[in-house]
């Protein structure tokens, strides 16, 4: 029953961490329409910082800060915003496909410089032994204080950006999303607005890898594979592009099919094809997304709205108001 209890409290946390990062990506593509296919890198920058931050004195490494866990937490969200900034500057003039591989190719860096980075970052070693908060606390009760901190931040960010959305701020990034060129010409700072957006997007996905890492107490860049950007953006379209509250679902639904699908693969599969079972994980991941995608294109709370192209227009223009004009 413990260890059922345990397990439980090891989902929700993984979940909402990846919870925090999906609303993010639902700021940035939900609201203002920005394709961000790097959402893994983002991720990294505040796992990476959380863990140079908090380590203590190593010879290996060069840090050895030893930050406490809530400083280092506020520092990793400022760095990431700050990486984000300088990437939004370079690609403010992007749009749609552009900007996905120039976030793509942005997030393959990041992780190669991880990769090559030994004295900061351990190279493909990682950083290890990250300092826990309530490390003192045996192992359940650890991971239910974590759990608390995690879900909290949750409502917390759930509760941010539903007032952010609700804003004439929010209202704006809609506007640009629906049209561009619209808001442009009613003199709306669009420029700004995207780069705002972006920022404070990556910062939540920032916040994800920060409590990422002080929850497992290790990263390595092969933590930080393009497949996470995949897992994001399946649990956003699911649970509904532009719904706060279909970001979290979708992570807790994706999450556990994503959980439930590796341990049907331990339990049937035979030793020697357990290696090829992340790759019925993704298949059923992509599965789910077709069959979304087919038969609820606004996800399961999302809400649908139709581009300017698809909208339909009256047969007879003369018909106006249900009768014909003179």
């Amino acid at each position: 029953m413990i260890g059922v209890f345990s397990y439980a409290l090891f989902f929700v946390t993984i979940a909402s961490i990846f919870a925090i990062a999906t609303l993010g990506l639902n700021l940035q593509w939900g609201q203002c329409g920005q394709f961000n296919a790097g959402v893994v890198g983002f991720v990294a920058v505040g796992a990476y910082t959380q863990a140079i931050l908090t380590v203590g004195a190593n010879p290996e490494f060069i840090s050895g800060i030893g930050l406490p866990f809530p400083l280092a937490l506020v520092a990793s969200i400022a760095i990431t915003a700050v990486v984000a900034l300088l990437i939004g500057l370079l690609t403010i003039r992007l749009r749609s496909d552009y900007l996905a591989l120039a976030t793509f190719g942005i997030a393959a860096t990041i992780q190669l410089l991880l990769m090559n980075l030994d004295p900061l970052t351990g190279g493909a070693r990682g950083i290890p032994s990250i300092p826990r908060p309530f490390s003192g606390l045996p192992p359940i009760q650890f991971a239910l204080a974590f759990c608390a901190i995690t879900v909290g931040l949750v409502l917390v960010s759930v509760f941010l950006l539903g007032r952010l959305v609700a804003s004439p701020y929010g209202r704006l990034l809609r506007a640009i999303r629906d049209d561009e060129v619209a808001a442009a010409s009613l003199g709306k700072p669009v420029a700004r607005i995207r780069v705002t957006a972006f920022v404070i997007g990556a910062s939540f996905m920032g916040l994800a890898g920060a409590l990422y890492a002080s929850f497992v107490g290790y990263v390595s860049p092969f933590d930080f594979l393009p497949i996470m950007t995949f897992q994001i953006w399946a649990m956003l379209i699911v649970g509904g592009s532009g719904s706060n509250k279909g970001a979290v679902l979708g992570a807790y639904v994706v999450w556990g099919l994503w959980s439930l699908s590796g341990v049907a693969v331990v339990s049937i599969l035979p030793t020697a094809l357990q290696t090829q079972g992340g790759a019925i994980q993704a298949i059923l991941i992509g599965t789910l997304l077709i069959l979304m995608l087919i038969g609820r294109p606004m996800g399961l709370v999302g809400t649908y709205r139709k581009s300017a192209s698809m909208r339909r227009r009256p047969s007879n223009p003369r018909k106006l108001f249900g009768r014909q004009t003179p």
